[in-house]
């Protein structure tokens, strides 16, 4: 297979599986959002997903996680078919969605109240738990913030402690939905490297979508690009470029080479879009 650099290398084992994936919204009237839809994501690999506007990479997400079912296809998580809620899966999203009524600690804490088999041990090896929950705090540089509650973070300090939240409980699979869309410019790439770090240490599978091809070129291993509504995968790159990732690697020739190469596509297939609706309209 060839890569974002030009090297090959051996397909990895799936772990995520979309094989020709339909979702309507609505009934067989209704918007047809993903049609077609096929990807395949390894155990232990970072994936992001980018497209134009509305081309139905959230709902992507959601079909993954099982909070959705298809309407067309098959998936599978982990060697097994997806028929509902996922309980391997942690999710972060653009608006973190902390308690306001939660200190930083007990927000990280959350799924340890909910998720098989913590919040049945939760009671009995609580101290643990808190310090697994102060270490992960530590690790995104919220050390001394426990106590804090959320209005008493900057934005990315609350971005990181979702962050947090939704891997505390050490999930298999991890989904982020633009989790850094809302942040200024050097918020957003410092936490990128924040979430690298954590991903290198822990090699989670992950899913990214996002808007931001810098974003989706600085995180991935995979990045998949998807066609306007009705969504399918258009192109596939494998990022070859060494980690650790750097602010300042997206500025050598190579990084924003694919970042074009992606610009290029998304931008193609925008224009194919609004001819066919023109056409249409005619």
């Amino acid at each position: 297979m060839q890569d974002a650099a030009g090297g090959l290398g051996a397909a990895p084992a799936k772990f995520v599986e979309m094989d020709r994936v339909a979702l309507r919204y609505g009934g067989p009237d209704g918007t047809l959002a993903l049609d077609g839809t096929t990807l395949s994501v390894a155990h232990g690999e970072f994936a992001a997903v980018v497209g134009p506007s509305g081309c139905g990479k959230s709902s992507l997400m959601k079909l993954v996680t099982g909070l959705m079912p298809c309407t067309g296809g098959s998936i599978r998580v982990a060697g097994a078919d997806v028929d509902g809620p996922l309980k391997i899966v942690g999710m972060a999203f653009q608006n973190p969605t902390l308690l306001p009524w939660r200190n930083t600690l007990l927000n990280t804490m959350l799924p340890l109240e909910i998720v098989r088999p913590h919040r049945h041990r939760l009671r009995q090896f609580k101290d643990k738990y808190i310090a697994q929950a102060k270490e992960l705090l530590a690790a995104v540089g919220l050390a001394g913030f426990e106590d804090k509650q959320p209005w008493m973070l900057s934005g990315g300090m609350q971005q990181r402690a979702s962050l947090c939240r939704a891997l505390i409980h050490d999930p298999q699979l991890l989904m982020l939905d633009e989790p850094f869309g809302a942040l200024d410019a050097f918020t957003r790439e410092e936490l990128w490297g924040v979430l690298q770090k954590l991903w290198l240490d822990r090699k989670f599978t992950c899913v990214l979508v996002t808007h931001d091809l810098r974003e989706a070129a600085y995180l991935a291993d995979v990045i998949f690009v998807m066609s306007a509504r009705p969504g399918r995968i258009v192109a596939t790159h494998r990022v070859g470029l060494p980690r650790p990732r750097t602010v300042e690697s997206t500025f050598d020739k190579p990084f924003i080479d694919l970042v074009h190469a992606i610009r290029t596509e998304i931008s193609r297939v925008r224009d194919e879009a609004g001819l066919a609706a023109r056409a249409k309209a005619v």
